[in-house]
């Protein structure tokens, strides 16, 4: 098990990462915005290499622009490219209709429709 909070920390978005086996939880925190994706965008990217399946749980964002959607996607691309399974859990009714607003929802839909929640 490994965790760590990158920079962004101090500015208002919180990274708590675990690693158990060859799955990756990467806890959001905080605002995802333009100060802050691509702090997330990098170190997302940078645990993909290590793992089979990457977590995004988004139950403790309370804020998110166009710049985390951007984040977001990023990751996904950047994980689809190396074989790794990506998901998003536990986002809010704020997020999810920006992800519905943006035609995204669809794209991570695998979690939006089965509600899939990490402990």
């Amino acid at each position: 098990m490994s965790s760590d909070q990158p920079e962004a920390a101090i500015t208002g978005l919180k990274l708590r990462t675990h690693t158990q086996g060859d799955e990756t939880v990467i806890y959001c925190i905080g605002r995802l915005t333009i100060e802050h994706a691509e702090v997330l965008k990098r170190h997302g990217k940078s645990v993909i290499p290590q793992t089979k399946r990457l977590v995004l749980d988004l139950k403790e964002v309370n804020w998110m622009d166009s710049a985390g959607i951007g984040a977001l996607v990023g990751l996904y691309v950047s994980a689809k490219k190396a074989g790794c399974e990506f998901l998003l859990v536990n986002y809010n009714k704020t997020i999810r209709d920006l992800l519905g607003i943006t035609h995204l929802l669809s794209v991570f839909e695998t979690c939006a429709r089965a509600g899939m929640r990490v402990p």
